[in-house]
């Protein structure tokens, strides 16, 4: 037999996707294909089989969600500071 984690290690829960899909506002098929895509950790537990996500997956997927949304919003930034009329006409080398 296995051995049981002891007291001091934390077990992870484990989700349904339907409770993910509530907590996240989107459909149970869009936490499924995140599982497949490893975006989400999630196996298939119990008898019969059943998909169940790692909650620490979650907090992880909207972390990386956030970092997404970071990134873009400088980009944003960067390409609206990069329009011509900032910077003048562009330069003519050998005129």
């Amino acid at each position: 037999m296995g051995a049981m984690p002891d007291a001091s290690t934390p077990v992870p829960r484990h989700l349904a996707p339907a409770q993910v899909a509530e907590l996240l506002g989107v459909g149970v098929d869009e936490i499924v294909a995140l599982i497949l895509e490893g975006r989400l950790r999630g196996a298939r537990l119990g008898v019969p089989a059943a998909w169940r996500v790692e909650e620490q997956s979650i907090a992880d997927y909207l972390a990386e969600q956030a970092e997404e949304a970071r990134r873009m919003a400088l980009w944003r930034q960067a390409n609206a500071a990069s329009f011509p009329e900032l910077w003048g006409p562009p330069l003519r080398l050998g005129d």
